[in-house]
């Protein structure tokens, strides 16, 4: 760890007082040590990320990071701050914090000693004896693990393989001493967006809470340092599962028909022998053949259905976080397939999608050719579209065995040109025959083949017939008639659509209502129409209003702010220009009832103004940055800055009432009594 935190980049007098402050000064550090080579576009990283989740945990700890393009190898910056910084921990601000940077490849190796630290941040000799430092070369020797370890420190290893903690002995290591019964045991998983920190974080809260219950409790970090694979005889042997996680657990049918608990990796962190509690709880009330021992059956964790029992959701929520599954999959080839397109319009016209194949004819020296190979190689790209968003959305219903009906069911759709709607049918269809599927008793002797030739064939031939013969008529017949009405769109018609598309983008600052209208747009972006691109157009407008006007609002009016919305502010126009809709979340997290009407009827307006304009748009991504693929880009931008002026104006004016309404009642009341405001 000596390559990762020295002397300089220990302050142990923090002076911020906002997280904003804390991670520009600590950032600052790295800059110097030429650990970081952009100091404001590492920030906008660091800001994004914070923006996905709180980083403040329990015990008065901060640990913002992220991956960056900007950050030239990992870096470990602490900082001691004596008033303490709000970090969105739930037991207060945070006195201890570490920007952890992360370079966008970083290497394995050295994110496991980030994560070995994370573990260590669990154990209160470590801290305590960080509070107490006051010398930064002998704090950065205290975080390297140089420094003689303080009393009760536990020993954190670093496994460099895969990032897995530990295993615990077996329950069958003391059978000799006596009859005493073998203790509860528990396997874990736990996960987070960026596998930097709260992942190992959670994993050392598990290890610790089983220890003080008395409970065997293997965990599996699914990080940034890659995973080892609990031993499948300790999952066949396990009473309970623990899934705590914020992104899809790797491999998670391995878990199938175990009593499970499943949550969010924070619950983890803060309360792990809360969870550890519900585990025993529905364990006791499951029934006994509940469980399915894949070490003796490798195939049954394809076979077997995850307890639908333990799930804790509805099937409207399961349904979301399928259809979500499928979007965040395709969208990498719908920036990479559309991004491309768009350009080899830009580089050769409109006219370039009827040039001959490069395959047969390319000149090197010709920009025409270079335009072409875009254009080809972006509507490749684009063919995979419906395919990977029906793969797994049945991915995400049925796990590895979902892929294959999905994916054949996304090429039907494709090939009798049921487009988009296709493909969510497709999907859903795959995981649906493949959980049926799942669920049948078969006999042992045909197991083995299950997961590689029985499921995928039944899967597929049921599919298939569904999509050609069933289903599949009418969804093309529909999506036929959708396409036409787009490509028809006028008038009052193509204003209300904006409108509708607007106040999507904005409902919930980029959660399931925006990704869903999102995808609506990039779906007609697979066969274009004037239509489909005013509809992209309309979407991407709206969505970069909400950053925007709140940057815009934090400028004019800074004392309706808190001094961390404004730090926000800053980095919400770059968020904002770049379509990134997240970066109006700490603002609507902070005040839903202003920000959030306030965004949506800024959505709203520049939704209608952009299909009023008939702005047009190849590019499924790209903010202001794509301004020259815009067909009527003067007017675009109009539509956005009309949309920004009136979230701003909105929020300006409803957060003037709120203050003008609570000074009276501080006047009327008498001192020492709280005012609500």
């Amino acid at each position: 760890m000596s390559q990762l935190i020295t002397a300089d980049l220990v302050d142990v007098d923090l002076s911020a007082d906002t997280k904003e402050a804390a991670a520009r000064s600590l950032a600052e550090r790295m800059v110097a040590a030429g650990r970081v080579t952009d100091l404001d576009a590492f920030l906008a990283d660091v800001a994004a990320r914070e923006a996905q989740m709180p980083t403040g945990l329990d015990g008065g700890i901060g640990i913002p990071h992220c991956r960056s393009a900007h950050v030239t190898e990992p870096t470990l910056a602490f900082g001691r701050s004596a008033q303490g910084i709000d970090f969105g921990a739930p037991d207060g601000p945070a006195d201890l914090i570490f920007l952890i940077a992360a370079p966008a490849g970083a290497d394995d190796a050295h994110l496991t000693i980030l994560s070995a630290l994370a573990r260590r941040l669990a154990d209160s000799g470590f801290t305590d004896a960080l509070r107490a430092e006051r010398d930064p070369a002998r704090a950065a020797a205290l975080v390297r693990g140089e420094a003689p370890a303080p009393t009760g420190a536990a020993e954190v290893p670093a496994d460099a393989a895969g990032g897995a903690t530990p295993e615990a002995p077996s329950a069958t290591d003391g059978a000799s001493a006596g009859p005493e019964p073998a203790p509860f045991r528990i396997v874990a998983v736990t996960s987070c967006p960026t596998g930097i920190a709260h992942t190992y974080m959670a994993a050392e809260a598990l290890q610790r809470a089983g220890e003080e219950e008395g409970v065997d409790l293997r965990v599996e970090t699914q990080g940034s340092a890659g995973f080892r694979r609990i031993d499948p005889d300790v999952v066949a042997a396990a009473d309970a599962v623990i899934l705590a996680h914020d992104v899809e657990v790797r491999e998670k049918a391995r878990f199938a028909g175990k009593p499970t608990v499943d949550v969010g990796v924070k619950a983890a962190i803060n309360r792990p022998a809360a969870l550890i509690a519900e585990a025993r709880e529905k364990a006791a009330h499951a029934p006994a053949a509940a469980s399915v021992d894949t070490s003796k059956d490798p195939a049954a964790a394809d076979r077997a259905p995850m307890d639908e029992d333990t799930e804790g959701e509805g099937y409207g929520t399961r349904l979301r976080t399928w259809l979500m599954t499928g979007v965040s999959y395709m969208v990498p080839f719908v920036a990479a397939g559309g991004l491309l397109i768009a350009l080899a319009f830009a580089v050769g016209g409109y006219r370039i999608s009827d040039a001959p194949s490069v395959a047969e004819h390319f000149a090197w020296g010709e920009s025409a050719s270079w335009a072409a190979l875009m254009f080809q190689t972006g509507q490749a790209a684009f063919g995979f579209l419906v395919p990977v968003l029906a793969g797994f959305i049945a991915y995400g219903m049925a796990d590895r065995p979902g892929l294959v009906p999905g994916f054949v069911g996304g090429a039907i759709a494709v090939t009798i040109d049921a487009g988009f709607l296709g493909g969510l049918v497709a999907g859903l269809l795959a995981g649906t025959v493949v959980a049926a599927i799942q669920r049948l008793d078969i006999p042992p002797v045909l197991r083995g083949i299950m997961p590689v030739v029985v499921i995928p064939l039944v899967s597929s031939a049921v599919v298939g017939f569904l999509m050609f013969v069933v289903v599949g008529g009418p969804i093309a017949s529909f999506q036929k008639a959708m396409t036409d009405w787009l490509g028809e769109l006028s008038g009052a018609n193509a204003v209300l659509l904006g409108v509708l598309l607007g106040l999507m983008m904005c409902f919930d600052l980029g959660g399931p209502v925006n990704k869903v209208a999102y995808a609506f747009a990039v779906g007609g972006l697979a066969a274009p129409t004037d239509g489909s691109l005013k509809v992209m157009a309309a979407a991407m407008a709206a969505g970069m209003v909400p950053p925007l006007g709140m940057a815009l609002a934090t400028t004019v009016r800074a004392r309706l702010f808190s001094k961390a919305e404004q730090e926000n502010g800053k980095a919400a126009w770059v968020l904002g220009a770049s379509f990134i809709t997240e970066g109006a979340i700490p603002f609507g997290a902070a005040d839903p009832l202003r920000v959030i009407p306030s965004a949506m009827a800024g959505g709203a307006v520049t939704g209608a103004l952009s299909m009023a304009f008939g702005a047009t748009l190849r590019a499924p991504h790209g903010g202001l940055f794509v301004v020259p693929l815009i067909g009527s880009a003067l007017l675009y931008v109009v539509a956005i800055a009309a949309g920004t002026v009136v979230t701003a104006g909105l929020v300006v004016l409803l957060k003037s009432r709120r203050k003008q309404a609570a000074a009276p009642a501080a006047a009327d009341t008498p001192a020492g009594e709280p005012v609500s405001a």
